[in-house]
């Protein structure tokens, strides 16, 4: 049974509804014990070396207008860092790409940003394998920044608004990272195709 801890909710999304959507997407892959945590946790339970992490939280802990207050200190950081160098699995859910410092260790090793999105819309996800269709939620379109060279986009975004990369991953030191942009509301993260997608990226993360 794999060990697998998540780190979830921020200020624009509810950490409620996305533990029920992980909950059941882990329930569906099979094989892993999925536990919660909080950030002031985080880096004693890396200590505890869990098979994966999954991270659906922006960095600042704020209101966009008040002060800036990250919640990623340096330290946790080089933390996270060394995990998956060392050979842990983490995968970055929507905003687990969001508000981190774009030359930070962290958003080196994710090889992707977040940079904005429009007004909620219909996106339609794609297999970038071979342009399949693989879901369309009315969602938040991320737009992100990535080193397709250094890394596997296997799925890709497309709305009115343009197209983006909207999944991609690859191995960092002994150990493996995936990005993940969808699903922002309560009824796209529990929606059965995005569910299932879920499920399987967390399978194949913790092959």
């Amino acid at each position: 049974m794999k060990n697998v801890i998540a780190l979830v909710g921020d200020y624009w999304h509810s950490g409620g509804m996305i533990r029920e959507a992980l909950e059941k997407a882990a329930e569906a892959a099979g094989g892993m014990k999925l536990g919660f945590t909080g950030h002031g946790e985080l880096a004693d339970r890396l200590k505890e070396r869990p098979d994966a992490v999954v991270l659906f939280k922006q960095n600042p802990l704020n209101a966009p207008d008040e002060p800036y207050d990250p919640w990623m200190s340096p330290e946790i950081e080089a933390t996270i860092v060394a995990y998956v160098e060392g050979g842990g699995r983490w995968l970055a859910l929507h905003t687990g790409m969001a508000g981190y410092d774009k030359d930070g260790a962290y958003v080196k090793m994710l090889r992707g940003r977040f940079l904005h999105h429009p007004p909620m819309n219909d996106v339609t996800y794609i297999r970038a394998s071979d342009g399949e269709e693989v879901m369309t939620l009315f969602d938040e379109h991320y737009f992100v920044e990535v080193d397709e060279a250094g890394t596997d986009v296997f799925l890709r975004s497309r709305s009115a608004d343009g197209v983006s990369p909207a999944g991609w991953e690859h191995a960092f030191g002994r150990g493996r990272v995936c990005c993940l942009t969808p699903a922002h509301a309560r009824e796209a993260l529990l929606d059965p195709k995005f569910q299932a997608l879920l499920a399987e990226r967390l399978r194949l993360l913790l092959a």
